[in-house]
């Protein structure tokens, strides 16, 4: 199942929410890591190299915009899809050409977490459609 839905790092210091999140893409088939902040995501990065890293964006000793560059960083050519949510954004998830504050993809917090797994569905389609006509 991993290999047909891929891995999902999931960076949120609020145990509450990320149990929400992580329980809405296990029961959609993803595999789940978890990280309480962003020295331990990018940890769990380096250790799980997942297919998506969803980080919020404030947090405890780093930050979700150091976060997201630094596994961008070390990424290289293989980067994750890469969404920054936070409750800071209003309005519906943003995707930006070029990324701002370390991700392309913006979702507010306040979306549902089902939505959120569709996006990233989505988003993961997209990639590989990307790769096959390249």
């Amino acid at each position: 199942m991993e290999a047909a839905r891929g891995k999902i790092l999931l960076i949120d210091d609020d145990p509450f929410f990320l149990k929400i999140l992580s329980d809405s893409f296990q029961e959609t088939g993803f595999t789940v890591i978890t990280a309480s902040d962003g020295v331990e995501g990018v940890k769990a990065y380096i250790e799980n190299t997942p297919d998506v890293v969803i980080s919020d964006l404030i947090m405890p000793r780093m930050g979700g915009v150091s976060t997201c560059m630094e596994i961008s960083r070390r990424a290289a050519d293989n980067e994750p899809v890469i969404i920054l949510l936070t409750s800071m954004f209003h309005g519906a998830p943003h995707e930006h050409e070029i990324p701002e504050m370390g991700a392309k993809i913006h979702i507010p917090k306040s979306t549902k977490a089902l939505d959120i797994v569709i996006i990233v569905e989505q988003l993961l389609a997209r990639k590989r459609q990307q790769r096959l006509t390249q």
